[in-house]
């Protein structure tokens, strides 16, 4: 539990709004959660991180990853899945008509939270176009958590003038993502241009000596 939160909880008790034994509860160590057959979904994620659980649909069934998902978007207001299908897609529709699938980054998401101003500086590059569902998953996610994206595709290192024409805004980024398969190498060469911290992101993209990546 944040300490604001525990701060509310204390002025409410010593106001008399509460009772002890409500005070007792709120403050209770014990994590609220929702206890599944198939899941214990954490929804104190985004008070100790700041975002909710985050939804991985591989090798979840569709239904498990829409009731998981349902539970998440009622208690937080918004919720992420990735690496999912359109068959789950279509079962959280029915209790989150709101919910969009997002064809490019293979994702669910859902967002009803009030709108706030994003956070500027973060870019996520992609070596090639092969790369970019998972370039596309990595801006979806980083937008959902507050950040304003700049998406920079196609720089791999086999024409690395592709990457010096965009070095003006990887220098005014205050983090970068790289995304690459093949042989990995672009986050190192960004790395070495760059002053903003780099988060190298491997993808399954290859062949031959570099196949799946």
């Amino acid at each position: 539990m944040s300490n604001s939160k525990i701060s509310e909880v204390l002025e409410q008790l010593a106001n008399g709004e509460i009772s002890v034994e409500r005070a007792a509860g709120e403050l209770s160590l014990t994590a609220p959660v929702n206890d599944l057959e198939f899941a214990t979904v954490d929804h104190q994620r985004s008070e100790r991180i700041g975002f909710p659980e985050v939804v991985y649909g591989l090798s979840k069934t569709p239904k498990d990853t829409a009731d998981i998902a349902e539970r998440i978007f009622a208690k937080e207001g918004v919720v992420l899945v990735t690496k999912s299908s359109k068959q789950a897609f279509r079962l959280l529709c029915q209790t989150v008509p709101s919910a969009i699938w997002e064809e490019g980054a293979q994702a669910i998401w859902a967002d009803r939270r009030e709108k706030k101003d994003l956070i500027p500086g973060v870019a996520v590059v992609a070596a090639g176009t092969s790369d970019l569902p998972i370039a596309n998953e990595a801006v979806l996610t980083a937008t959902l958590m507050g950040c304003d994206v700049n998406l920079i595709t196609d720089v791999g290192v086999a024409g690395l003038h592709r990457l010096s024409n965009r070095m003006n805004e990887l220098n005014n980024a205050r983090v970068i993502i790289v995304v690459a398969g093949m042989e990995g190498a672009l986050p190192s060469v960004v790395g070495g241009l760059v002053r903003a911290p780099v988060i190298a992101l491997p993808t399954s993209v290859g062949y031959g000596a570099s196949l799946n990546g």
